[in-house]
């Protein structure tokens, strides 16, 4: 056991922990033993008081999918605290988890995750003001890599139901309120879906009535469309080879344009039929297209990779029925190997493999870079800039293009921190592959 912040000054968190782990591994023998194929929930106690009913996001109180309610990385809310104290803001609790890399998604007051164990992949429901686990929903057998275990993909809400990927293909909509499965997919075994390398790391889509997937299928089926009700499948295209990034879906010149970043290319598709609007080849090492391309409004789009393969910045073009694409700029001052950057004003903040940098949107300018934190994550927030470090130190840090100016960091976490931070009503809520931990990053601000 670790005796890190919050740990130390918890007494009784030893015992609750060891509970806590004899309590979750007696849930896991019962439903590995009597649950065998998975589709099984063990429902914690009153798992479903509370229940979410909407996606929302009125008053900042949502961080519903990967990268939050955007897609960006960017949090709306509370005006947070510029400084904290040497032990860091203050912890509102801190629970066991399992093994991963999938972030937190945080709506109707519940944060949802998966995690792996003994074994097996599981969805789970949070309570978020106390981090009581209220359901469990095992997904799939428990991918195993030398890079980590467990899934990768983040939950994504929409309107009561979650939508999640396990690491070896299966695509499932689950209900938020008692995590009872709706309907799902084999995809290996329906579209020929390729496990990459290091598992299935890209997190659903909600678009209209569609889920968009970057499923990664032979035959035309890199990316697809499914009614979010049924799971019918409304379309598929591309062949791409797959890559690990998560699809968004931008206006531009006002078409509508869904981007998925595979293994071979950075594409655009009509959400509508998923007809292909434009394609542009992009290959890195192992196919490692791994971060979320970042939209620069008003028609522009930011797209990194690492491996030396660098950065670019496009615009997105649109004549009558043509749409286009036309690169700006292409460096290699930043590239996200896997980390997602963020946009503030007229500059991208982000991870150049292992230093944190500011680049000027428009030109690629750097203007300048801090090593130290290896490959971290960032958000934005009330115009600071909240960075986990990749050894589990959080930084918070002026979102400013003049210099690099840190106003507080602490050690929140220990061991690889691969799972980004997550940001509803001025909370700040952490993973890694053993414990989940919440702080008030506004109280008192």
């Amino acid at each position: 056991m670790r005796n890190d912040h919050g740990f130390q000054n918890d007494h009784g968190f030893a015992s609750r922990l060891a509970m806590a782990r004899r309590v979750a591994g007696a849930a896991v023998a019962v439903i590995a033993g009597l649950l065998a194929g998975g589709g099984a929930v063990f429902a914690f106690a009153a798992a479903t008081a509370g229940a979410p009913t909407g996606s929302g996001g009125a008053g900042g109180g949502e961080w519903p999918q990967f990268r939050g309610p955007h897609r960006d990385g960017v949090a709306s809310g509370p005006h947070l605290k510029r400084s904290w104290p040497a032990a860091g803001p203050h912890l509102l609790w801190r629970v066991p988890m399992g093994a991963g890399y999938s972030h937190l998604a945080v709506a109707g007051g519940r944060i949802y995750t998966q995690y792996g164990e003994r074994g097996s992949e599981y969805l789970a429901a949070y309570d978020a003001a106390t981090g009581r686990r209220l359901w469990t929903l095992r997904t799939d057998a428990e991918l195993e890599n030398d890079q980590g275990n467990g899934p990768r993909s983040t939950p994504t809400f929409d309107a009561g139901t979650l939508y999640v990927q396990s690491a070896q293909g299966q695509l499932r909509a689950v209900s938020a309120a008692t995590g009872k499965e709706l309907w799902s997919h084999d995809l290996q075994r329906e579209f020929g879906a390729r496990v990459p390398t290091w598992g299935m790391s890209s997190s659903p889509l909600v678009e209209g009535e569609l889920l968009l997937a970057a499923v990664g299928g032979s035959g035309g089926h890199a990316a697809m469309a499914f009614d979010k009700h049924s799971g019918r499948v409304a379309w598929s295209a591309l062949d791409d080879k797959p890559g690990y990034a998560s699809p968004i879906a931008r206006t531009a010149g006002g078409v509508r344009q869904a981007i998925f970043f595979t293994g071979g290319s950075v594409a655009a598709l009509a959400p509508a039929d998923g007809k292909v609007l434009w394609r542009v080849p992009w290959e890195t090492s192992y196919d490692v297209n791994a971060a979320t391309p970042l939209f620069v409004a008003p028609d522009k789009l930011f797209v990194s990779s690492g491996y030396d393969t660098g950065a670019a910045l496009f615009r997105l073009r649109s004549e009558g029925r043509q749409v286009g694409v036309q690169q700006v700029w292409k460096s290699r001052a930043i590239k996200n190997q896997f980390s997602s950057s963020v946009l503030a004003g007229e500059y991208i903040y982000g991870f150049d493999n292992g230093t944190f940098k500011c680049v000027k949107a428009e030109t690629g300018e750097e203007r300048w870079k801090e090593r130290g934190l290896g490959h971290g994550s960032v958000i934005l927030a009330d115009g600071l800039l909240v960075v986990l470090s990749e050894s589990g130190k959080l930084v918070l840090v002026d979102a400013t293009p003049d210099d690099y100016h840190e106003r507080a960091s602490f050690q929140a976490l220990s061991g690889r921190c691969w799972s980004g931070p997550s940001l509803a009503g001025g909370k700040l809520y952490l993973r890694n592959a053993e414990v989940m931990e919440a702080f008030d990053l506004a109280g008192g601000a």
